[in-house]
């Protein structure tokens, strides 16, 4: 997404300016009305020469694609404002006292700087959504109902236990994850272990010897001599390869894509599909139950769900609503529930309990995540299996075969 520099208006009168990033200027504006904010410019940022880069400043965990703080500190951060709030401290002392004791720099930084602007006589949700790296749309929509309702601590609350939820989901997924990976790097070190020591030590024993080789050895020494020839253009290939994707992957069309793809992919995408929807489902629950109506809702999940082409079907399903269909409509058309949770969004809206019924929707998908992330390595390991198996038998067909016909010729003399 590309980077916008923004002057507006809050909804006291007082002029804000920040960063935001967005596909384009009017998601810009669709998110700073969604803060009240009434934007008097919008400009896109300008890229800095890399002659005046400040390698000092590079982010290498941004540059990296690690987030900007951990949900660890995100979720210490609201429980402990849900203490202080409730607890009748105000707040630009609590947000102080949160700098101070912070233990992510990137955070205390954040938390000084929005220590001041309250001092300058912001709003708590207009210093946040000073900075969107750390702070995303959800969050601070959530502080802004909070702000006008009076009930800032439940906000927290509501926003600590939505990261405790995604914390969960996201360290079962690395857990199911783990022994796929581990196996799939050891499979990688024994391929470069392979055409580095071993299959060029048989190579210079067959040539010697003169024997005539099937083509699995022929295979195996070609493959082999490429990679000694070739190896600094495939390691500097391959670092090609990761940034250049990395960058396709920013621009809007690049994310759009892979988005789409990866809910598509044989196994996992199931499983990510199935967790992005929960999050959705959790997400509009808390944001109604919140007060926020069901249209800016809609645009603030959106934001929320963190996957652009999930995002176009949600965006679809508030314009729909806009235009007088109900959230059942909307849903069928979006192709994105499955019968049941149909019927349950049905239920919700006949009974007036959307946001009950939604809670239980991401209850539902989280229960099968549970249940996919639980045999996902019954369904890998026979993939890992077969590789495994292929790779012995091109070793053995390779190796082994022409040792067999040269003793068989010896013994024959």
């Amino acid at each position: 997404m590309a980077s916008f520099n923004y002057i507006g208006r809050n909804h006291k009168g007082g002029q804000v300016k920040g960063l935001i990033d967005a596909a384009n200027t009017t998601a810009v504006a669709e998110q700073l009305s969604r803060q009240q904010i009434i934007p008097t410019s919008i400009e896109p940022t300008k890229a800095k020469n890399s002659d005046s880069t400040n390698l000092a400043q590079l982010d290498i965990g941004e540059l990296l694609g690690f987030d900007a703080i951990s949900l660890d500190d995100l979720i210490v951060f609201c429980r402990q404002m849900y203490a202080l709030v409730r607890s009748g401290v105000p707040i630009l002392r609590a947000i102080n006292g949160m700098a101070e004791s912070s233990q992510s720099p990137k955070l205390k930084v954040a938390l000084t700087e929005i220590g001041t602007q309250l001092e300058g006589g912001y709003d708590l949700s207009s210093a946040f959504n000073q900075h969107p790296k750390i702070f995303k749309p959800l969050f601070i929509s959530l502080v802004h109902v909070g702000e006008n309702t009076g009930k800032l601590d439940e906000s927290f609350l509501k926003l600590a236990s939505y990261f405790e939820r995604e914390q969960d989901t996201r360290k079962r997924i690395k857990t199911a994850l783990r022994y796929p990976s581990f196996v799939l790097g050891a499979i990688f070190i024994a391929i470069i272990i392979l055409n580095i020591f071993v299959i060029p030590t048989f190579a210079n024993m067959f040539s010697k010897l003169g024997a005539d080789l099937p083509w699995a050895t022929k295979a195996l020494i070609t493959s082999s001599n490429f990679f000694l020839d070739y190896w600094p253009h495939i390691f500097v290939g391959c670092i090609a390869l990761f940034f250049g994707t990395r960058k396709y992957v920013k621009t809007p069309k690049g994310l759009y894509q892979w988005d789409k793809r990866k809910i598509k992919l044989p196994i996992v995408g199931s499983i990510i599909e199935r967790s992005i929807l929960s999050r959705f489902s959790h997400s509009f629950a808390i944001v109604l139950k919140a007060g926020v109506p069901m249209t800016t809702g809609l645009s603030l999940v959106a934001d929320a769900v963190d996957n652009t082409y999930m995002q176009e079907k949600i965006i679809a399903m508030r314009t729909a609503i806009e235009s007088g269909e109900s959230l059942l409509r909307a849903s069928v058309a979006s192709e994105l529930f499955t019968s049941l949770v149909l019927q349950m969004v049905a239920v919700g809206e006949e009974t007036g309990r959307v946001d009950e019924l939604l809670e239980e929707v991401g209850d539902y998908y989280e229960r099968e995540v549970d249940y996919d992330l639980g045999t996902l390595t019954a369904k890998i390991e026979p993939i890992l299996i077969a590789i495994v198996a292929a790779m012995v038998l091109v070793l053995a067909l390779g190796i082994f075969t022409p040792m067999w016909d040269m003793m068989s010729a010896f013994q024959g003399k």
